[in-house]
């Protein structure tokens, strides 16, 4: 029977799942390598620059049954995200499990691991004193973005290059590049941040990139987040009813319409469902001042210079900047578990490792998504304590392996290189089959029977991660009312003013109701008439009954429900 978990690591993952322990009845020991919680998200213990905001708002993002502060904005610096993984560990009284300056150096299968399914965890402290603990379960939480991946090999010329190159783990801010030369490589979202940060302060700043990205920014109609326009229930059925072509030409189309992708170099050689799109606000308006200059990849460096792959060269170059990512790395596990075909770790539903004769072993966090991380972190904690408690089981090991396998040959359409295809999950979709699993996952048609108004905005808005505490195990009696005022908590941080209210009429043809339901019947008539249809004539009977809204960053409804 298990009941001692350990916790490696006091980051998001880690107090996520120290909670969820708590909440099950075990009884978790976090090992955290510092003295502070936060991980990735602590400045003075990462690798993250000081400027780095959120790509996520904070009612898509935040724990199911801790809403964030409704004064808090709608994207959080880095610093503010920490303070409230400060109030959640305060409330929940989640520090009295965690030791600090505490490393796990090694996690093994006991010698009776058949019988017992039980861990021998080696941890050693800030002395250099070695401890060896029995763990009935173990929650990995130290995360994957602690070995950078800087590929200076592959382009030579390097060894003589006079200019200094380091990766993005290493940059704090743009001090050092003032009135330099400098060229940043990849365009992720942090070698886009990183990229326009340096252009505000050098004298000239070049992004290389391989591919292209489609950029939107973090604000959808109206300035409303844009998380929470697009990440529906709604939006999710008509990405799978509508083609994917059609979907691609009106993101396209949207994209385009705030700036041509094609004439900023930003356009890129897949659609914008294929992949991720760069999450950044500044990065266009940087180009057009001519302070940013897109580039092809860089292919090798010449004395003080870089050449790109159009044989273009820029010299007196003084900085080179990697973004070029990490590598998962847990040095402390078995490498019995590192069976993937590229030497990663192979993991049924990004979560359990199918070698695993017991499976009381889970990685947190170990996965991409076009969403936030930490709802499905939280959804991970909670299948897997149900599956350490043996209150939902896995599937045999041969099922496991070839729903990995079959999973990432399906990503391989969209990122060739395996090691990512394995690592893409579809937001939504996972999190409804994990909590399905859990048993917590909204019953929709029972939802729309018992509580209409609830339905409507669990269904039209946006897949805020309190849906996931409405029924269940580990329900939450306030669940319903974050629901129903998570659009005041959007608003809240804006009210900084008093704003004259606009003058009102009597007139019932001025009713907000009526002139609502004129506006959609006129746009949409207007869609159908004026665009879809001449545009794709094919698609009008996928399209009939629907209202569909072309406009900001994505294919979705922008009404705010």
């Amino acid at each position: 029977m298990v009941r001692r978990v350990a916790v490696v690591g006091a980051g998001c993952s880690g107090l996520v799942c120290i909670k969820i322990c708590v909440d099950e009845g075990l009884e978790p020991v976090c090992f955290e390598s510092s003295d502070d919680i936060g991980g990735l998200w602590n400045f003075k213990q990462s690798s993250i620059y000081r400027s780095l905001m959120v790509n996520t708002s904070k009612e898509m993002m935040c724990f199911s049954d801790f809403p964030m502060p409704a004064d808090y904005p709608n994207y959080m610096h880095n610093s503010q995200l920490l303070q409230y993984y400060r109030l959640y560990a305060e409330h929940f009284d989640l520090l009295r499990h965690i030791i600090f300056q505490t490393t796990v150096t090694s996690v093994t299968q006991r010698p009776d691991f058949s019988v017992s399914g039980q861990w021998d965890v080696v941890t050693t402290n800030r002395s250099g004193e070695e401890e060896r603990h029995v763990f009935d379960a173990v929650l990995v939480c130290s995360g994957h973005y602690t070995h950078p991946a800087l590929p200076l090999s592959v382009f030579p010329g390097h060894e003589t290059f006079s200019g200094r190159c380091f990766h993005s783990s290493e940059y704090k801010d743009a001090d050092a590049c003032r009135g330099k030369r400098v060229v940043v490589v990849g365009i992720g979202n942090s070698g886009g941040d990183i990229a326009v940060e340096i252009s505000r302060s050098a004298e000239k700043t070049f992004l290389s990139t391989r591919q292209g990205a489609w950029v939107t920014g973090r604000t959808s109609s109206n300035g409303l987040p844009l998380d929470m326009t697009v990440i529906t229930r709604f939006n999710n059925i008509l990405m799978q009813l509508l083609p994917k072509s059609l979907i691609n030409w009106a993101a396209e189309r949207a994209l385009n319409q705030k700036y041509d992708h094609r004439l900023y170099s930003l356009q890129p050689r897949h659609r914008p469902m294929d992949k991720r799109p760069l999450i950044n606000d500044d990065l266009p308006a940087r180009i057009l001042h001519g302070a940013l200059v897109v580039k092809p990849n860089l292919t090798r460096f010449k004395d003080s210079g870089v050449v790109f792959e159009d044989d273009t060269v820029e010299k007196n170059i003084d900085a080179v900047v990697f973004c070029t990512g990490y590598n998962g790395h847990f040095p402390f596990l078995p490498s019995a578990l590192s069976e993937g075909p590229n030497g990663e770790v192979t993991l049924y539903k990004r979560l359990f490792p199918p070698s695993l004769h017991h499976p009381t072993l889970a990685i947190m966090g170990l996965f991409q998504t076009k969403g936030p991380i930490m709802p499905i972190v939280e959804m991970q904690a909670r299948w897997a304590v149900r599956v350490f408690s043996g209150l939902s089981h896995l599937p045999l090991k041969e099922k496991m392996l070839e729903v990995t396998e079959c999973e990432r040959r399906r990503n391989m359409n969209s990122y060739p290189c395996p090691r990512q295809a394995a690592l893409q999950v579809d937001y939504i979709p996972y999190l409804d089959f994990m909590s399905e699993e859990v048993g917590v996952r909204p019953n929709l048609l029972r939802l729309l029977l018992r509580d209409p108004v609830l339905w409507v905005k669990v269904f039209f808005g946006p897949c805020t991660p309190y849906q996931y505490r409405l029924t269940g195990p580990g329900q939450w009696a306030g669940a319903r009312h974050a629901i129903l005022t998570q659009w005041e908590r959007v608003a809240q941080p804006f009210r900084t003013r008093v704003v004259p209210e606009p003058e009102t009429r009597t007139s019932v043809l001025c009713s907000p109701w009526l002139l609502t339901f004129g506006g959609t019947v006129m746009v949409a008539v207007f869609l159908i008439k004026n665009e879809i249809i001449p545009t794709l004539r094919g698609a009008a009977q996928t399209l009939h009954g629907s209202t569909i809204f072309l406009k900001d960053s994505w294919f979705t409804v922008t009404t705010k429900i």
